[in-house]
């Protein structure tokens, strides 16, 4: 696949070679800090150690107050961007729903240092343990945090996710999306380890967890190829992962336009009137009417210029124009780094469907 985020100007890092003179400094200097249980009561040694821990596995990550967003449904909200160093990788909300059985968490987030932040969040909200853990798709913004789950709750913590969300997980792209957090976010994520789900959902299926019960939605190709899509059935509130965005654009790369509105029209017909919560930004009832518009602002000027033989730089021209896309320009995150190549896309995607 071709990954979101990646800046031109970013070079490989050798992370196999690094963590690797990392280890040997660890065993060199820890064993001299450490070695005599005496010095570890000391002040400056017991700092020394706290920095070996983050130089190999990266810093803590500031807590993040949850919201309440219904009834049973609660928020740990990142603000809106990409992956940075500054913002640690956080910027793919976590949810989590309390229920009578336990607390059923929605994406975990970017890192085990992430998860470990919020199942710190949790606990100031409720005693009740974290019984399963839901994966919207496999972009490991959505599911590294998986971690600190696996490692709070036991390897037996049932992990769901659609089938191919879970075969890319567990195959390239588990190790490919750690690899690039790293990057992205200069080893803040490092110590992050890939956990997949374990068990499989299919559209349609309903978990009961007492007073509460989770419909699992899928309706094929949109953000990607397994967008799992999960109504809070009584809460009247589903979270759509990155199938829509409050106010960016989402990664088109591993998708489909048509097959995007297609999962709207699917979605609002088998839901209803909800409260749609996206992975990025804050949720609305008109989430995916107002994505959905800008959407299809570029998606129709290139179907309509595929049709009259105007070339790709002609097309780009017609999205820019459309009112659609221009009364969000000023205000949408990545915007002008983006539209270009989110519009290329629907221009290859137009002339395979016109051919």
């Amino acid at each position: 696949m071709t990954a979101p985020w990646i800046h031109p100007a970013s070079t490989p890092v050798d992370l196999s070679s690094r963590l690797s003179s990392r280890r040997r400094w660890l065993r060199t200097a820890g064993g001299m800090a450490l070695g005599a249980s005496g010095l570890a009561l000391v002040p400056e040694v017991r700092l020394f150690a706290q920095q070996v821990q983050e130089f190999i596995e990266g810093p803590p990550v500031p807590d993040v107050k949850p919201e309440q967003l219904s009834p049973h449904v609660w928020m740990v909200y990142a603000k809106d961007g990409f992956p940075t160093q500054e913002n640690q990788g956080l910027m793919a909300s976590v949810f989590f729903v309390i229920t009578q059985k336990g607390v059923v968490v929605m994406d975990t987030g970017a890192s085990v240092q992430i998860g470990q932040m919020a199942i710190r969040m949790i606990k100031t909200v409720t005693p009740k343990p974290v019984i399963a853990v839901f994966n919207s798709h496999y972009h490991g913004d959505h599911w590294l945090g998986n971690h600190a789950f696996v490692e709070a709750y036991g390897k037996d913590l049932p992990i769901h996710a659609l089938a191919h969300t879970r075969d890319q997980i567990a195959g390239h792209e588990g190790n490919l999306w750690r690899s690039l957090m790293e990057r992205w976010t200069n080893q803040a994520t490092l110590g992050t380890k890939v956990f997949a789900p374990n068990k499989v959902v299919e559209n349609g299926q309903i978990f009961d967890y007492g007073d509460v019960q989770l419909k699992m939605h899928f309706y094929g190709k949109a953000h990607t190829p397994s967008d799992l899509s999960i109504e809070v059935v009584q809460d009247k509130l589903t979270y759509v992962g990155d199938i829509a965005m409050a106010n960016r654009i989402a990664n088109i790369d591993d998708g489909s336009y048509p097959g995007t509105f297609k999962y709207y029209e699917a979605i609002k017909k088998a839901a209803g009137a909800q409260l749609w919560v996206p992975g990025h930004g804050r949720g609305s009832k008109d989430l995916l009417d107002t994505y959905g518009t800008f959407m299809q602002g570029i998606w129709e000027p290139c179907v309509q210029a595929v049709k009259e033989g105007i070339p790709l730089e002609g097309a780009k021209a017609l999205v820019l124009k459309d009112p659609r896309v221009a009364s969000r320009a000023k205000t949408m995150d990545g915007f002008d780094s983006n539209i270009g190549k989110y519009t290329s896309l629907a221009y290859l995607e137009a002339e395979k469907e016109a051919f």
